[in-house]
Protein backbone atom coordinates (compact mmCIF):
# COMPACT_ATOMS: atom_id res chain seq x y z
CA UNK A 1 0.00 0.00 0.00
CA UNK A 2 3.04 2.75 1.16
CA UNK A 3 4.22 2.34 -2.76
CA UNK A 4 0.96 4.61 -3.74
CA UNK A 5 1.27 7.17 -0.99
CA UNK A 6 1.72 11.08 -2.74
CA UNK A 7 4.59 12.72 -0.51
CA UNK A 8 4.49 16.42 -0.44
CA UNK A 9 6.38 18.50 1.81
CA UNK A 10 9.08 21.25 2.71
CA UNK A 11 11.95 21.32 5.08
CA UNK A 12 10.34 21.49 8.08
CA UNK A 13 7.33 19.43 7.51
CA UNK A 14 6.02 16.22 5.26
CA UNK A 15 2.91 14.65 4.44
CA UNK A 16 1.97 10.80 2.57
CA UNK A 17 -1.70 10.75 1.35
CA UNK A 18 -3.15 7.83 -0.19
CA UNK A 19 -5.39 8.02 -3.20
CA UNK A 20 -7.98 5.34 -1.72
CA UNK A 21 -10.28 7.82 0.57
CA UNK A 22 -7.54 11.02 -0.62
CA UNK A 23 -6.36 10.19 2.95
CA UNK A 24 -3.53 11.87 5.04
CA UNK A 25 -1.54 8.46 5.89
CA UNK A 26 1.28 10.82 7.76
CA UNK A 27 2.65 13.96 8.56
CA UNK A 28 6.35 13.80 9.86
CA UNK A 29 8.64 17.15 11.15
CA UNK A 30 12.30 18.05 9.73
CA UNK A 31 13.30 15.18 11.41
CA UNK A 32 10.88 12.45 10.92
CA UNK A 33 9.25 11.98 13.82
CA UNK A 34 5.72 11.18 13.29
CA UNK A 35 2.97 13.51 14.03
CA UNK A 36 0.27 10.96 13.39
CA UNK A 37 -1.34 7.70 14.38
CA UNK A 38 0.99 4.62 13.84
CA UNK A 39 -2.08 2.74 12.61
CA UNK A 40 -1.38 -0.06 15.23
CA UNK A 41 -4.49 -2.63 14.07
CA UNK A 42 -5.29 -3.15 17.77
CA UNK A 43 -6.88 -0.52 18.25
CA UNK A 44 -7.64 1.18 14.30
CA UNK A 45 -6.21 1.32 11.12
CA UNK A 46 -7.24 4.39 10.07
CA UNK A 47 -5.75 7.65 9.55
CA UNK A 48 -7.66 10.36 8.57
CA UNK A 49 -10.67 9.66 6.29
CA UNK A 50 -12.62 12.07 5.01
CA UNK A 51 -16.43 12.40 5.91
CA UNK A 52 -18.81 12.88 2.67
CA UNK A 53 -21.84 12.39 1.32
CA UNK A 54 -22.58 12.75 5.52
CA UNK A 55 -20.76 12.92 9.02
CA UNK A 56 -21.55 10.12 11.86
CA UNK A 57 -24.17 7.52 11.22
CA UNK A 58 -27.18 7.54 9.55
CA UNK A 59 -30.22 5.09 11.57
CA UNK A 60 -30.20 1.92 10.26
CA UNK A 61 -27.25 2.46 7.80
CA UNK A 62 -29.71 4.37 5.43
CA UNK A 63 -30.47 7.71 4.68
CA UNK A 64 -34.40 8.66 3.59
CA UNK A 65 -35.38 11.22 0.60
CA UNK A 66 -38.28 12.04 -0.56
CA UNK A 67 -40.28 9.24 -0.03
CA UNK A 68 -36.90 6.65 -0.46
CA UNK A 69 -34.31 4.95 1.16
CA UNK A 70 -30.46 4.87 0.09
CA UNK A 71 -28.28 3.01 1.98
CA UNK A 72 -25.33 4.81 3.59
CA UNK A 73 -22.47 3.77 5.61
CA UNK A 74 -21.03 5.63 8.73
CA UNK A 75 -19.33 8.62 7.47
CA UNK A 76 -20.38 8.41 4.31
CA UNK A 77 -18.76 6.45 1.11
CA UNK A 78 -15.28 8.86 0.03
CA UNK A 79 -13.28 7.23 2.15
CA UNK A 80 -13.81 3.51 0.58
CA UNK A 81 -13.74 5.23 -2.71
CA UNK A 82 -10.17 5.92 -5.12
CA UNK A 83 -9.79 9.48 -5.91
CA UNK A 84 -7.81 10.46 -9.21
CA UNK A 85 -4.90 12.57 -8.35
CA UNK A 86 -5.54 15.72 -10.86
CA UNK A 87 -2.44 17.97 -9.95
CA UNK A 88 0.85 17.61 -7.97
CA UNK A 89 3.82 19.80 -7.39
CA UNK A 90 6.95 19.23 -4.94
CA UNK A 91 4.83 20.83 -1.80
CA UNK A 92 1.32 20.12 -2.86
CA UNK A 93 -1.47 17.72 -4.43
CA UNK A 94 -5.03 17.59 -5.21
CA UNK A 95 -7.58 14.45 -5.42
CA UNK A 96 -10.97 14.30 -7.20
CA UNK A 97 -14.06 12.16 -6.93
CA UNK A 98 -16.28 12.67 -9.09
CA UNK A 99 -20.23 10.84 -8.81
CA UNK A 100 -20.47 7.89 -10.84
CA UNK A 101 -23.43 4.89 -11.16
CA UNK A 102 -22.05 3.44 -7.98
CA UNK A 103 -22.08 6.91 -5.50
CA UNK A 104 -25.65 7.63 -7.26
CA UNK A 105 -26.98 4.41 -6.23
CA UNK A 106 -26.66 5.53 -2.64
CA UNK A 107 -26.60 9.43 -3.14
CA UNK A 108 -28.65 10.63 -6.32
CA UNK A 109 -26.51 13.37 -6.77
CA UNK A 110 -24.11 14.71 -9.44
CA UNK A 111 -21.24 15.97 -7.30
CA UNK A 112 -17.47 16.66 -7.14
CA UNK A 113 -15.26 16.88 -4.35
CA UNK A 114 -11.41 18.11 -4.54
CA UNK A 115 -9.35 17.25 -1.85
CA UNK A 116 -6.21 19.63 -2.17
CA UNK A 117 -2.99 19.55 0.64
CA UNK A 118 -0.38 22.06 0.35
CA UNK A 119 2.60 22.38 2.74
CA UNK A 120 4.41 25.44 3.57
CA UNK A 121 7.13 25.52 6.19
CA UNK A 122 6.07 24.42 8.97
CA UNK A 123 1.78 23.72 8.52
CA UNK A 124 -0.37 21.94 6.54
CA UNK A 125 -3.13 23.38 4.43
CA UNK A 126 -6.10 20.97 3.28
CA UNK A 127 -9.28 22.20 1.34
CA UNK A 128 -11.96 19.94 0.40
CA UNK A 129 -13.90 21.62 -2.33
CA UNK A 130 -17.71 20.55 -2.44
CA UNK A 131 -19.36 21.46 -6.02
CA UNK A 132 -23.08 20.62 -7.23
CA UNK A 133 -22.91 19.45 -10.77
CA UNK A 134 -26.53 18.21 -10.88
CA UNK A 135 -29.82 20.55 -11.51
CA UNK A 136 -31.46 20.01 -7.68
CA UNK A 137 -30.25 21.25 -4.40
CA UNK A 138 -27.86 18.85 -3.19
CA UNK A 139 -27.96 17.88 0.63
CA UNK A 140 -24.67 17.03 2.34
CA UNK A 141 -22.40 17.40 5.09
CA UNK A 142 -18.55 17.29 5.42
CA UNK A 143 -16.16 16.21 8.05
CA UNK A 144 -12.49 15.97 8.75
CA UNK A 145 -10.99 12.67 11.02
CA UNK A 146 -7.29 13.24 11.42
CA UNK A 147 -5.94 10.65 14.24
CA UNK A 148 -2.56 13.10 15.73
CA UNK A 149 -0.01 11.33 18.14
CA UNK A 150 -0.75 10.58 21.52
CA UNK A 151 1.80 11.30 23.10
CA UNK A 152 3.43 13.71 20.72
CA UNK A 153 7.33 13.12 20.11
CA UNK A 154 8.06 16.42 21.80
CA UNK A 155 8.54 14.85 25.50
CA UNK A 156 6.06 14.59 28.29
CA UNK A 157 3.73 11.90 28.95
CA UNK A 158 0.03 10.91 27.95
CA UNK A 159 -1.42 12.37 31.08
CA UNK A 160 0.73 15.52 30.39
CA UNK A 161 -1.14 16.89 27.09
CA UNK A 162 -3.25 19.51 26.62
CA UNK A 163 -6.22 20.78 24.21
CA UNK A 164 -6.17 24.47 24.49
CA UNK A 165 -9.09 26.35 22.64
CA UNK A 166 -8.96 29.47 21.20
CA UNK A 167 -11.65 30.40 23.33
CA UNK A 168 -13.42 29.18 26.58
CA UNK A 169 -15.87 26.59 26.27
CA UNK A 170 -18.30 26.26 28.82
CA UNK A 171 -21.76 25.21 27.12
CA UNK A 172 -22.61 21.14 27.74
CA UNK A 173 -21.62 19.04 24.83
CA UNK A 174 -22.99 15.99 23.60
CA UNK A 175 -22.16 12.16 23.17
CA UNK A 176 -23.39 8.97 21.77
CA UNK A 177 -26.21 7.66 22.68
CA UNK A 178 -28.14 4.03 23.23
CA UNK A 179 -28.28 3.52 19.96
CA UNK A 180 -25.07 3.09 18.20
CA UNK A 181 -22.96 5.73 16.63
CA UNK A 182 -26.02 8.00 16.82
CA UNK A 183 -26.31 11.23 19.11
CA UNK A 184 -27.52 11.13 22.42
CA UNK A 185 -30.52 13.57 22.53
CA UNK A 186 -29.46 15.06 25.80
CA UNK A 187 -26.30 17.63 26.75
CA UNK A 188 -23.53 16.48 29.61
CA UNK A 189 -21.18 18.69 31.31
CA UNK A 190 -18.28 20.12 29.44
CA UNK A 191 -14.72 18.23 30.79
CA UNK A 192 -13.33 21.58 29.64
CA UNK A 193 -11.88 23.91 32.47
CA UNK A 194 -12.02 27.26 30.59
CA UNK A 195 -10.69 26.48 27.99
CA UNK A 196 -8.22 23.94 28.60
CA UNK A 197 -9.22 20.40 28.12
CA UNK A 198 -6.62 17.60 29.89
CA UNK A 199 -7.98 14.10 28.29
CA UNK A 200 -7.85 10.83 29.79
CA UNK A 201 -7.94 7.63 27.77
CA UNK A 202 -11.37 7.01 30.12
CA UNK A 203 -13.20 9.93 28.94
CA UNK A 204 -13.39 8.16 25.58
CA UNK A 205 -14.82 4.48 27.10
CA UNK A 206 -18.35 5.99 26.18
CA UNK A 207 -17.11 6.93 22.45
CA UNK A 208 -16.93 10.11 21.11
CA UNK A 209 -17.12 14.16 22.83
CA UNK A 210 -19.00 16.26 20.39
CA UNK A 211 -19.36 20.21 20.41
CA UNK A 212 -21.96 21.21 18.49
CA UNK A 213 -22.15 24.78 20.60
CA UNK A 214 -18.43 25.66 19.98
CA UNK A 215 -17.07 28.64 20.30
CA UNK A 216 -13.62 28.06 19.00
CA UNK A 217 -12.41 27.41 15.64
CA UNK A 218 -9.05 27.06 16.58
CA UNK A 219 -7.48 24.96 18.94
CA UNK A 220 -3.49 23.39 20.42
CA UNK A 221 -3.06 20.10 21.16
CA UNK A 222 0.40 18.81 22.83
CA UNK A 223 2.47 19.68 26.03
CA UNK A 224 2.00 23.64 27.57
CA UNK A 225 6.06 24.58 27.23
CA UNK A 226 7.14 22.50 24.30
CA UNK A 227 6.10 21.68 20.65
CA UNK A 228 2.73 21.66 19.80
CA UNK A 229 0.20 21.62 16.82
CA UNK A 230 -1.70 24.28 16.34
CA UNK A 231 -5.44 22.74 14.65
CA UNK A 232 -7.15 25.47 12.43
CA UNK A 233 -10.94 24.76 11.32
CA UNK A 234 -12.44 28.12 10.26
CA UNK A 235 -15.04 26.76 7.78
CA UNK A 236 -16.80 23.67 10.53
CA UNK A 237 -18.80 24.42 13.37
CA UNK A 238 -19.13 21.77 15.62
CA UNK A 239 -15.86 19.55 16.81
CA UNK A 240 -15.70 16.04 17.82
CA UNK A 241 -12.67 14.19 19.70
CA UNK A 242 -12.46 10.35 19.67
CA UNK A 243 -10.01 7.40 20.54
CA UNK A 244 -10.42 3.34 21.07
CA UNK A 245 -9.47 4.03 24.94
CA UNK A 246 -5.39 3.54 25.24
CA UNK A 247 -4.33 3.90 21.88
CA UNK A 248 -1.39 5.74 20.57
CA UNK A 249 -3.90 8.84 18.98
CA UNK A 250 -6.57 11.06 19.36
CA UNK A 251 -8.74 12.01 16.48
CA UNK A 252 -9.45 15.43 16.43
CA UNK A 253 -12.69 15.91 14.42
CA UNK A 254 -13.99 19.43 12.76
CA UNK A 255 -17.15 18.58 11.70
CA UNK A 256 -20.13 20.62 9.38
CA UNK A 257 -22.99 18.00 10.49
CA UNK A 258 -22.76 15.11 12.37
CA UNK A 259 -24.70 11.38 12.65
CA UNK A 260 -28.45 11.23 13.20
CA UNK A 261 -29.96 11.51 16.70
CA UNK A 262 -31.41 8.95 18.96
CA UNK A 263 -34.42 8.21 17.40
CA UNK A 264 -34.44 10.00 14.18
CA UNK A 265 -36.91 9.09 11.14
CA UNK A 266 -36.62 11.92 9.08
CA UNK A 267 -36.06 12.88 5.53
CA UNK A 268 -31.91 13.79 5.42
CA UNK A 269 -32.80 17.46 4.74
CA UNK A 270 -34.24 17.47 8.72
CA UNK A 271 -30.93 15.98 9.76
CA UNK A 272 -28.99 17.96 11.94
CA UNK A 273 -26.33 20.41 10.10
CA UNK A 274 -27.21 19.12 6.65
CA UNK A 275 -26.13 21.98 4.51
CA UNK A 276 -27.98 22.70 1.42
CA UNK A 277 -25.63 23.28 -2.18
CA UNK A 278 -27.56 24.86 -4.91
CA UNK A 279 -27.06 23.51 -8.34
CA UNK A 280 -23.40 24.80 -9.92
CA UNK A 281 -22.22 26.34 -6.36
CA UNK A 282 -19.28 24.81 -4.36
CA UNK A 283 -18.74 24.87 -1.32
CA UNK A 284 -14.88 24.55 0.67
CA UNK A 285 -13.58 23.35 3.75
CA UNK A 286 -10.54 24.26 5.00
CA UNK A 287 -8.06 22.39 8.31
CA UNK A 288 -4.80 24.00 8.77
CA UNK A 289 -2.15 21.52 10.81
CA UNK A 290 0.94 23.63 12.24
CA UNK A 291 3.79 22.98 14.13
CA UNK A 292 4.42 25.58 17.00
CA UNK A 293 7.06 26.06 20.03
Amino acid sequence: MTEQLVGIGSDRLCAAIHPLGAELWSLTDAEGRALMTDADPRWWTGHAPLLFPFVGRSRGDACRLDGHEYPMPQHGFARHRDFALVERTEDGATFRLESDAQTRAAYPFDFRLDMGFAVEGASLRMTATVRNRGGADMPFSFGYHPAFAWPLPYGGGVEDHRIVFEKAEPAPIRKVGHEPGLIGRDGVASPVKGDTLAPTHAMFEGDALIWDRLESRSLIWGVPGRRRLKIDFPDTPWLGLWQKPGAHYLCVEPWAGMADPVGFTGDVWDKPGIMRLAPGASRQFRMNVALVD
